[in-house]
């Protein structure tokens, strides 16, 4: 019969047990999922919103176009560009190039950094002012956040090393304010959401609610940059199970919707939600490998 011992200070600090927990860390940070998918798939919903943009350059939406509301005549796909055919396809066109460019490893810095700040200024430019005119409108917010969301994923894709530290520390800040405002307005809108669930899903509010908490709560690892590893992870699964139980089934007509297959917005709603799957894991990946270095430091 085996007895267990209680090992002394001395004993755990010496380099076999500083070894071992350090192989126990990196299996956990790298087996628990495949985060290494993460890059090629932000880099493949990148593509897919520039494809988008080029396919849909002389198409003109309102969004929002109730009477009570301003019109705001725009190209129907990410980040809701003016109708100007010039400028969306200058615009898909470098979409694609950085969605390219992220998948070779010379590029990928450059291809990140561009992707951030169009995106980022885009937003600026052009969302915040739709959305100051109109505070209180949850959809507009969203508008203005999910484009952000995808700029700080796209600067932070490089190592943390590898990009200025006041860059890095201001999107990790601008992710957490996105994933936090994501997640209340889960709270503040639990019936308009459940109806986007489909109905073979039960407990829709439950869902909501939990998925608005796990929002807050990565929104809280990202700024304080604790277990952020996990918080991402735990992100990036959420979104892939939208992925293919929400926004797939609805542009392959599974669900019924009428018009779904060729309506812009649903397309859009997808490559974003893929977007945010592989950006969150490429995240996670990234800080997974910073803190199995410094393991690795403090068990040599």
């Amino acid at each position: 019969m085996y007895k267990t011992r209680i090992l002394s200070e001395p004993e755990l600090a010496s380099p076999k047990i500083k070894v071992a927990r350090f192989d126990r860390v990196r299996l956990e940070l790298t087996s628990v999922l495949p985060l290494r998918l993460g890059l090629p798939i932000f880099s493949l919903a990148i593509i897919g919103l520039g494809i988008e943009t080029l396919v849909c350059a002389h198409r003109v939406i309102f969004l929002y176009p109730q009477e009570s509301n301003p019109r705001f005549p725009v190209i129907p796909v990410l980040p809701f560009l003016p109708p100007v055919p010039w400028l969306a396809y200058l615009f898909g066109a470098v979409l694609v190039l950085c969605g390219v460019g992220l998948l070779s490893k010379r590029a990928m810095r450059m291809s990140s950094t561009i992707l951030g700040t169009l995106l980022f200024l885009s937003t600026l430019v052009l969302e915040l002012p739709k959305y100051s005119a109109m505070p209180g409108n949850m959809s507009l917010r969203t508008v203005v956040f999910e484009p952000f969301v995808i700029a700080a994923l796209a600067w932070l894709l490089p190592a943390a090393h590898a990009i200025p530290p006041f860059l890095e520390r201001a999107s990790r800040y601008l992710l957490a304010v996105c994933f936090v405002a994501f997640g209340v307005d889960h709270f503040l809108a639990l019936a308009p959401i459940g109806t986007l669930l489909p109905k073979w899903i039960p407990w829709h509010v439950f869902w909501i609610a939990l998925f608005g908490a796990g929002f807050i709560a990565a929104g809280l690892s990202v700024v304080l940059n604790i277990l952020l590893p996990w918080g991402a992870s735990c992100v990036g699964l959420m979104f892939a199970i939208w992925v293919f139980t929400l926004h797939l089934p609805r542009v392959l007509g599974l669900y019924g919707i009428p018009g779904a297959p060729h309506n812009p917005a649903e397309w859009s709603s997808l490559f974003i939600a893929i977007a945010l799957w592989g950006g969150s894991w490429a995240l996670a990946k990234s800080h997974s490998k910073a803190f199995i270095a410094h393991a690795q430091r403090q068990s040599s």
